[in-house]
């Protein structure tokens, strides 16, 4: 497993990060199990473990840390906050009151004294950054994290907080962890070279999208279709993705590759990336993905991808997972 430098931080991490979302309630329910997926993990070379609070109601924090007991020192873990994490209003976003409590339940759940990599996973328009930039600061000279982080900023706010850190003396995102696969390259548009500016890292989420590109079938009668409008074909928006798998896979055959292969070097191979998660919920998936990890695409390889997605389209806007306020609210379009 290639390693990378992770935003400048000196931290070097895995090509490869293990996603935990698919590990306890929300994907594989066998707790066992989970923690030799991520014990395979890191038999294989992968040093990067990302989870969230929010994954299963913290039972994915929890089984991490259970995994992880004698072998903490040689991972570099991540997690993030934000989602709400009860009823109450302030259980969540991204306030000093929150901040403060939430990373304390992280710790507590995942069983250790600090975090490699702490970061917000969406932006909150009721809070200034200042604020949080302020209190994830203390987090760092605390020790109890050692870098910050987004995850699926737009442009505009990873370089507002970069400014803001700069003129008010916080330690600044080092960070981004955007959506990204070769059915949605929005993100090529101004977030990747705005992270490349700031010489932020970026590890990204989504290389399969969802199970689009994971070589299953997608046909109208397919389960997946039936389970989820995520995957009803008679929407125009995923008529267009099914268009586009049927023209990737071949594009994989071609290359003597599977279809996740494909996807994942693709991502790899973006300058701007330091690391891909891929959230594996079986064994089976994970040394599946495994077996791609030293993939390389060439430039006809590439090229012909870029025929069939075009450089910084998203097939489906709903893909990127955050809507700005601005355009999630009519209140906020009309006087």
């Amino acid at each position: 497993m290639q390693r990378r430098i992770l935003g400048g931080t000196g931290i070097s991490v895995s090509e490869y990060a293990l996603g935990a979302m698919m590990l306890g309630a929300w994907g594989n329910t066998d707790q066992d199990d989970c923690v030799r997926i991520v014990h395979r993990a890191l038999d294989a070379g992968i040093n990067f473990v990302d989870t969230a609070d929010m994954y299963a109601a913290g039972g994915s924090e929890e089984i991490v840390g259970k995994a992880l007991k004698g072998r903490r020192d040689d991972v570099v873990l991540a997690s993030k906050f934000f989602n709400p994490m009860g009823p109450d209003a302030n259980h969540g976003g991204t306030s000093r009151r929150w901040i403060v409590r939430a990373v304390e339940d992280s710790l507590r759940r995942l069983d250790t004294d600090h975090l490699d990599l702490y970061q917000v996973h969406r932006p909150d328009p009721t809070t200034d950054i200042d604020e949080t930039l302020s209190a994830l600061s203390d987090l760092v000279r605390s020790g109890k994290v050692r870098a910050i982080g987004t995850s699926t900023f737009p442009a505009e706010e990873i370089v507002e907080a970069q400014w803001t850190a700069e003129r008010r003396g916080h330690v600044r995102f080092r960070t981004e962890q955007p959506p990204y696969s070769m059915l949605a390259r929005g993100v090529e548009n101004a977030v990747l070279p705005t992270a490349q500016r700031h010489g932020m890292g970026v590890l990204t989420w989504g290389p399969l999208s969802a199970g689009w590109l994971s070589g299953r079938d997608l046909s109208a009668s397919s389960r997946a279709a039936m389970e989820s409008r995520k995957f009803d074909l008679s929407v125009p928006e995923n008529a267009r993705k099914a268009e586009a798998v049927r023209a990737l896979s071949e594009v994989a055959s071609d290359a003597g590759l599977t279809l996740p292969h494909l996807a994942t070097a693709f991502v790899r191979s973006h300058p701007a990336v330091t690391s891909v998660i891929i959230g594996p919920r079986t064994l089976d998936q994970l040394e599946s993905l495994l077996d791609g990890a030293e993939v390389t695409l060439d430039a006809d390889v590439l090229d012909r991808i870029d025929a069939i997605v075009p450089p910084g389209t998203d097939l489906n806007r709903a893909d990127n997972y955050y809507l700005p306020p601005a355009v999630a609210d009519p209140a906020l379009r009309r006087r």
